[in-house]
């Protein structure tokens, strides 16, 4: 793995530095986290992998601002992350950071269109409904805008999902295990869609994966194994003869 700076990077997407993550007790601490260095330039795919407990799911919750980290420094969208209140991650999080789950998470009482407009209006977007429109439309469910998430598939409530994520346009997002509650044909219909926005809006995307194949489509694999990151790898991309053949 490349040596890392001592000093968060100002220009990338996502820097940081001997992040920690303490859970539990003061008489019983639990560290999730131990020391995380990492960057994480504009634009970039990254795959996060490694077996379950080793914290990746904690990583990306304090990457996203979803969890505050223990100790270290931390910079994502142009933000410290650990000299802002609860009220500022909330801030910062909105419009920039985009969120897919392995549970949908989206408002039964609420239509789809609803679903992915309710956001950007709390953030003060006038054209939200325009744009909700919009972006179901271009993840296939412009026959589904006026449907209540009980009368959509898991395939359809993902795409709801990605659609609410991906319509601020926001500079980063964050998946994790998007695909995990659903049967593989949709799983990979799911991933296609995210890849697809993604590249259209040239955000920054963090993905978590159990899945090899999806990490060597991404421009980078790390794998996190006890806390760390054991391994950083950069994918070499396909020569045009190599895609050829």
């Amino acid at each position: 793995m490349p040596p890392i700076a001592s000093q968060i990077d100002h220009d990338m997407a996502i820097s940081a530095r001997n992040l920690t993550l303490t859970l539990g007790s003061a008489d019983a601490p639990v560290d999730i986290l131990k020391g995380i260095n990492l960057d994480v330039a504009h634009g970039e795919v990254v795959a996060l992998l490694g077996p379950s407990g080793s914290g990746k799911s904690s990583l990306m919750a304090v990457l996203s601002g979803l969890e505050r980290a223990s100790g270290g420094s931390l910079r994502v969208a142009g933000h410290d992350f650990e000299t802002l209140s609860e009220d500022g991650l909330a801030a910062a999080r909105r419009g920039r950071i985009g969120i897919v789950l392995q549970a949908f998470h989206l408002l039964p009482t609420m239509t789809a269109a609803e679903n992915v407009a309710t956001p950007m209006e709390l953030a003060g977007a006038s054209d939200a409904s325009a744009r909700a429109k919009a972006e179901l439309e271009a993840v296939g469910l412009s026959h589904r805008i006026g449907h209540y998430p009980t009368q959509l598939s898991g395939g359809e409530q993902q795409r709801v999902a990605i659609a609410r994520a991906i319509a601020p346009r926001p500079e980063l997002i964050f998946a994790d295990e998007p695909t995990g509650n659903l049967d593989v044909s949709t799983g990979e219909e799911i991933v296609e869609l995210l890849f697809a926005r993604r590249a259209q809006t040239g955000a920054t995307l963090l993905i978590i994966t159990h899945d090899p194949a999806l990490a060597e489509r991404c421009d980078r694999v790390l794998t996190m194994a006890d806390g760390v990151v054991a391994s950083d790898r950069r994918i070499a991309p396909v020569s045009a003869s190599e895609a050829a053949e």
